[in-house]
C-alpha cells in the first residue's frame, strides 16, 4: 500500500514498543484504576514484547501510578458500600482483576464483621417490602439467597433474615431452620 499525503495512521503510531507501552497504559489509567495483571493483559494483547512490558509496569509502579494494595482498598471500600457486597464476593472480584492473594486477604480484612452485618441488615431491609405478602419460608429463600449471591456467609444471612422476618411479625413457625449449623 503506497503511502498518500494525508495518511496519518503510521505517524499516530508510536513506533518503538515501549512507547506504546507507555502509552497504552496511560490511556487505560486515565479512565480508570487498574491491577498491574490487567495492564499486563492489555500489553500481551497489543503484542508488546514481555521483557518492555515489564519494563514500564515497573517503572509505573516504581512512581506510583500502578498499586495494587491501593487499588484493593479502594474496591473492597467502594463495592462494599456501593453494592453491599461481603468479604467473599469481594476477594473473588480482586482475584479475577489478578491482585494477589496476600494483598486481597488484607484488603477484605479492612472490613469489620459489624460493618459487613449491619450492611446484610440494611439491604434485607430494603428488599423486605418487595416479598410481603409471600409465604415466610418463601421469603425467607429470596432474601438469603440474595445475600448469598453478594457473598454472605449462610449462617450471618440465616440469621439476619430471621431477625428482620420476626421484627416485622411474620410467623417464623413456617420457616424451616438450616439443614447445618453455619457461621
Amino acid at each position: 500500500m503506497t503511502k498518500t499525503p494525508g495518511d496519518r495512521r503510521d505517524e499516530d503510531a508510536p513506533a518503538d514498543p515501549e512507547a506504546k507501552a507507555r502509552e497504552t497504559c496511560l490511556r487505560m489509567l486515565s479512565a480508570a484504576p487498574r491491577t498491574r495483571a490487567q495492564l499486563a493483559d492489555a500489553l500481551r494483547r497489543r503484542n508488546i514484547p514481555d521483557d518492555v512490558a515489564e519494563r514500564v509496569l515497573g517503572r509505573f509502579t516504581d512512581v506510583g501510578l500502578i498499586d495494587d494494595e491501593a487499588f484493593a482498598q479502594a474496591w473492597v471500600q467502594s463495592r462494599h458500600t456501593g453494592r453491599g457486597l461481603a468479604k467473599r464476593a469481594l476477594a473473588a472480584e480482586l482475584r479475577r482483576r489478578g491482585v494477589a492473594g496476600d494483598t486481597v486477604n488484607d484488603a477484605v480484612e479492612t472490613l469489620d464483621p459489624a460493618q459487613e452485618e449491619a450492611t446484610a441488615r440494611a439491604l434485607v431491609t430494603r428488599k423486605l417490602r418487595a416479598t410481603q405478602g409471600a409465604d415466610p419460608a418463601k421469603r425467607m429463600r429470596r432474601l438469603v439467597g440474595m445475600l448469598a449471591r453478594k457473598g454472605y456467609p449462610p449462617g450471618l444471612a440465616y440469621r439476619v433474615v430471621k431477625d428482620a422476618l420476626a421484627e416485622e411479625g411474620a410467623d417464623l413457625e413456617a420457616v424451616p431452620d438450616p439443614a447445618d449449623p453455619f457461621d
